[in-house]
């Protein structure tokens, strides 16, 4: 891990405390080492979406589309 100091983003006030190690299908959680036990980030959906209603995340080489639906709720697809 970096020993550089965090940067400060809009709307993350939380960090991380877990990271998924292995593959999404058998994953398990471990505690980050720098961050105390018992804390999840919260991410607003707001600074994640920044006005559009679809966003691409890239994780482990492939990409994912997480959607707002005309109902509000979230839908994430391969």
């Amino acid at each position: 891990m970096s020993s550089k100091p965090a940067i400060p983003i809009t709307g993350f006030t939380e960090l991380p405390t877990e990271m998924m190690v292995e593959k999404p299908d058998n994953f398990k959680h471990v505690p980050l080492q720098s961050e105390p036990a018992g804390q999840h980030r919260i991410v607003e959906s707001p600074d994640l979406f920044r006005g559009t209603n679809e966003i691409m995340i890239r994780h482990d080489g492939v990409v994912y589309r997480l959607k707002i639906t005309r109902q509000g709720k979230l839908i994430l697809n391969k």
